[in-house]
């Protein structure tokens, strides 16, 4: 098994260095975020409010590339079986709004020395963020929701940290697939719909009966204002939709596309 860990120097802006040398053929690795169209055009929550985000900081850790055989599946199988892998072991505060409506996934490094192969799991840490624009938080919302007239200013700041393990990437096209002197990618990608839900699907849709949508936040706001962190959340919301929040939302906000992650509270002693 070869492990290469990617360092990322600072504020994780300066380029890469392999601490290893992988002893077969090898090719450049994409490590990419995805907030989906949701975060980049916007959206009309399920209780008909129209998003829009101009910021999206996420703070991820520990950004891992496996390669898996047998390949791992969330759902039933506990640990990943590697072969190969790649981690990018420094923190990095990503901007998921980054770029206009059809911009890329934002690349969060560039490994141009990864052995060949198939990387098929991915696992990440959702952590504080120790400097920079999330500092304190996992997770920073930042925009403007509109409603009938109503429009609010909004900044919603997470603290929860959480790690997700996930499989293949599921797609309309493959990722991880890195021939020799290839290139590829990978991405976690994160679902920000199972937050406020979607107008356009039916309202007993599974993605809108999961999610809390955005009222319960307007509720909260004073004056066309909303800045709120998850400590005045817990006191101010509705113990369910907190609950909703925290033990069933945020757990299932990583993905790899569609394809589903296991996730795990992270506890600080």
């Amino acid at each position: 098994m070869v492990i290469a860990v990617i360092l990322l120097s600072g504020c994780g802006d300066g380029e890469p260095k392999s601490e290893t040398k992988p002893t077969v053929g090898n090719g450049k690795l994409q490590f990419r975020a995805n907030g989906e169209d949701f975060v980049r055009q916007g959206f009309v929550s399920k209780d008909s409010w129209q998003i829009s985000f101009d910021r999206v900081y996420i703070n991820l850790a520990d950004i891992t590339a496996y390669q898996a055989n047998p390949p791992f599946n969330p759902d039933t199988v506990k640990e990943i079986s590697v072969q190969e892998k790649i981690i990018l072991p420094n923190p990095k505060t990503i901007d998921l709004a980054e770029g206009g409506e059809d911009a890329e996934p934002i690349l969060i490094a560039e490994i141009g020395d990864a052995p060949t192969g198939h990387y098929n799991a991915l696992s990440w840490k959702m952590v504080k963020a120790k400097i920079g624009p999330a500092m304190g938080q996992t997770l920073v919302m930042g925009g403007k929701a509109s409603k009938q007239g109503q429009t609010i200013d909004f900044v919603i700041k997470l603290d929860q940290e959480i790690e997700y393990r996930c499989g293949e990437f599921v797609g309309d096209q493959r990722k991880g697939i890195l021939a020799k002197d290839g290139e590829a990618d990978i991405e976690a990608t994160f679902h920000f719909d199972h937050i406020f839900g979607d107008s356009d699907v039916t309202a007993n849709d599974p993605l809108n009966t999961g999610a809390i949508g955005f009222e319960p936040l307007a509720a909260l706001a004073k004056d066309g204002k909303l800045e709120v962190t998850m400590a005045q959340l817990k006191s101010a919301l509705p113990a369910r939709t907190y609950q909703q929040l925290t033990q069933e939302i945020l757990p299932k906000l990583g993905h790899v596309g569609e394809g589903h992650c296991k996730s795990t509270p992270i506890s600080r002693s």
